[in-house]
């Protein structure tokens, strides 16, 4: 038996100012942090031992994680992988979210949001928000840097690292994902067998480790939120 913890960062400066973020460098807020903490010690109160973690390359992920494994007095190293990066949103990066509502209207703003295969236009590369001018992203190789993705692109690109560096080690240790809410459910679309209207709907609280445990065989055995009070979204049960 082993544990896979999935967990989407805390409240991020643009969560709260309600802006698309996706691979612009922001940090927690207060509250992020806080939300971080706790996840750290719920995770403590089950007494899971993590043996691997790993994180995005983008700071509110990475802090997050830093704050749980401060929880947990944890010196592991922590390996980062930019493919468990959110979703990029292209031209919408940086925009409002509630002002976009009012320009395109509400049900375009979800499409672009949580549709499966739609993509926003993408960014231009003389933009600053595009990660080709961003100190974190200067060594990916450039012809992998996305300007636009959809909810498929970004399922495609973490599953591909997933099934390559992750999967085959679940067997024998118990691991720790600190991402976001599209890489997220990228993993959960496969774990869980999710259709593509499914995961389109699929709703990732921010601070809230989500536990799977898994067979001997590997196999999924059963999963939780562990703040049973933040999970009422959760549309898959066991």
């Amino acid at each position: 038996m082993s544990y896979l913890i999935l967990v989407r960062h805390g409240q991020s400066v643009w969560n709260l100012e309600k802006k698309f973020t996706g691979w612009v460098d922001v940090d927690l807020t207060e509250n992020g942090k806080l939300e971080a903490k706790k996840s750290g010690e719920l995770i403590k109160s089950k007494n899971i031992n993590i043996d691997i973690y790993y994180s995005s390359f983008q700071l509110r992920a990475k802090n997050t994680l830093k704050l749980i494994k401060e929880i947990l007095q944890s010196t592991t190293i922590s390996k980062e992988a930019w493919q468990l990066n959110e979703r990029h949103y292209g031209v919408l990066t940086g925009l409002n979210k509630d002002e976009m509502k009012l320009k395109l209207g509400e049900e375009k703003v979800h499409q672009f949001r949580r549709s499966w295969d739609l993509r926003p236009d993408p960014l231009d590369k003389n933009n600053p928000y595009h990660p080709t001018n961003i100190e974190t992203y200067k060594e990916i190789p450039v012809n992998e840097i996305p300007d636009t993705e959809s909810l498929k692109d970004t399922y495609e690109r973490v599953l591909e690292f997933y099934k390559k560096d992750i999967e085959n080690k679940i067997s024998e240790n118990n691991i720790l994902i600190s991402a976001h809410g599209n890489s997220i459910r990228a993993l959960c679309k496969y774990l869980f067998k999710l259709n593509n209207t499914q995961v389109s709907k699929l709703e990732i609280p921010t601070g809230n480790p989500l536990v799977i445990e898994f067979d001997d065989i590997q196999k999924v055995k059963k999963y939780h939120y562990l703040d049973e009070t933040r999970s009422k979204n959760i549309i898959f049960n066991q």
